[in-house]
């Protein structure tokens, strides 16, 4: 792993941690222009805005999107707690995204290598290299947390 990986992953487990605290699963996400500037970050909102698209990923792409003025993400990285689904893996190919990171794996909606291998196949018009498993403890931890607060308090 390479610094930037952990100094970025650690910046999408601070957003997952807001989210967690706004009642969302605990995801976040961060893109990271080709320059290594930060160009947005994303936390999951599906439970606040009340839209199944607010995942973390998609809500960093559209942020990084605006602040670059254009939806062609070439040459970003999207840094990520949680492997990305089908939709989200989508939204990175269709932005252009040159590289995904991520934290823990997905084995029940994965779709970057769990399940599927959206960022990879090349019946699409694009692809994007990937590293997983950075800090993928400190994600997965997070995750069990809020279900087992969840499932708790269905308990009571």
């Amino acid at each position: 792993m390479i610094d930037d990986d952990l100094r970025w992953m650690r910046l999408a487990l601070d957003e997952a941690d807001a989210a967690a605290q706004a009642g969302d699963v605990p995801v976040g996400a961060v893109v990271v222009g080709a320059d290594g500037r930060l160009l947005g970050v994303g936390r999951n909102r599906r439970e606040i805005d009340g839209d199944p698209t607010a995942h973390a990923e998609v809500v960093a792409l559209r942020i990084a999107a605006r602040a670059l003025g254009t939806w062609r993400l070439e040459g970003a990285s999207l840094f990520v707690t949680l492997e990305p689904c089908p939709m989200c893996a989508g939204a990175l190919v269709n932005a252009r995204v040159a590289r995904v990171v991520w934290g823990c794996d997905d084995p029940k909606a994965g779709a970057v290598r769990s399940l599927f291998a959206l960022g990879s196949d090349p019946r699409l018009n694009h692809r994007f290299t990937f590293t997983a498993g950075v800090l993928a403890d400190e994600a997965a931890a997070r995750l069990r947390a809020f279900f087992a607060a969840l499932r708790a308090a269905g308990e009571k």
